[in-house]
């Protein structure tokens, strides 16, 4: 069993689902409401949980009233919460709208994720023994770089999924073993992914693609009827790393399988499947 360390972001998503999206200055009628717990980092530290990781955790919540249903939810789905934090004022959001072919437009509120400013030894130390580390941008990227640092210093790989993208420090990338990236992404940020051992770039429905030591791969994806597709790069990404040491093939296979079945229930982490969930996708 794979240790993995996620060090990322944590928030609660407001879901909206509606006929179509409004355009600038209209309204439009929702059809329902929820709130999912999610972010990029709990998503992934979940998903790579459920597909058969151990996994700890470190991020920040907030003293709000969302703030204790998230430490719940991490610990419900048994991801280590030692290096969860509890921080004054509001836990992090996400606002989305989801519209009847399952796309989504995201507004992202950083909140408690923007205190998660420095690591502590028991962070590190959860690093340290970690097989992979993983983080995202929707926390401080000064917090990334000191996690990247310290996987480095210890032998810990390091997977990165830069969303959201932007630019970033050249030392971190010098310290990325793996990076994640959707296809807008990976025009965007080309000359750097470049510097990267293994990359891997998730194309929705039509699978996934990866490039390194081990050659061109490619995964044509599963078919599936789409309902949301919030969290479905999320669910790859932490299905990934749960299998990254089965090699590129079997950890791709996994991923693109994970991701396609969370496009198939609404919400963030509440689409995320099982291990048992993603062999049986595999086996037909």
């Amino acid at each position: 069993m794979a240790r993995i360390a996620v060090v990322g972001s944590i928030n609660m998503d407001l879901v909206t689902r509606t006929r179509r999206r409004p355009r600038a200055g209209e309204t439009v009628l929702g059809t329902t409401f929820a709130t999912v717990p999610g972010g990029k980092g709990a998503n992934q530290a979940i998903a790579a949980r459920r597909a058969g990781a151990a996994v700890d955790f470190v991020g920040a919540i907030g003293t709000d009233v969302f703030g204790a249903e998230l430490r719940k939810v991490l610990a419900d789905n048994e991801v280590g919460t030692a290096g969860l934090r509890t921080v004054e004022g509001s836990s992090g959001t996400a606002t989305i709208v989801v519209d009847e072919t399952g796309e989504n437009t995201i507004i992202v509120v950083g909140g408690a994720n923007a205190a998660l400013s420095d690591l502590t030894d028991g962070d590190r130390a959860l690093i340290a023994d970690a097989d992979i580390m993983l983080c995202q941008l929707e926390i401080p990227v000064d917090t990334v770089l000191g996690a990247a640092r310290c996987a480095r210093d210890h032998g810990t790989l390091v997977l990165l999924n830069p969303s959201p993208a932007r630019s970033l420090p050249p030392e971190l990338w010098e310290a990325v073993d793996i990076a994640v990236v959707n296809e807008g992404e990976a025009a965007q940020l080309d000359a750097e992914l470049r510097t990267v051992t293994h990359v891997l770039t998730t194309r929705g429905g039509a699978g996934a693609s990866y490039r390194g030591p081990e050659g061109e791969l490619a995964h044509p994806g599963v078919r599936v009827e789409v309902v949301d597709t919030t969290g479905a790069g999320d669910t790859f990404t932490g299905a990934l790393a749960a299998h990254w040491h089965e090699g590129p093939a079997t950890a791709l296979a996994w991923a693109c399988t994970a991701g396609a079945l969370a496009t198939t229930v609404v919400g963030a982490s509440a689409s995320i499947p099982t291990a048992a969930a993603i062999e049986r996708a595999l086996a037909e």
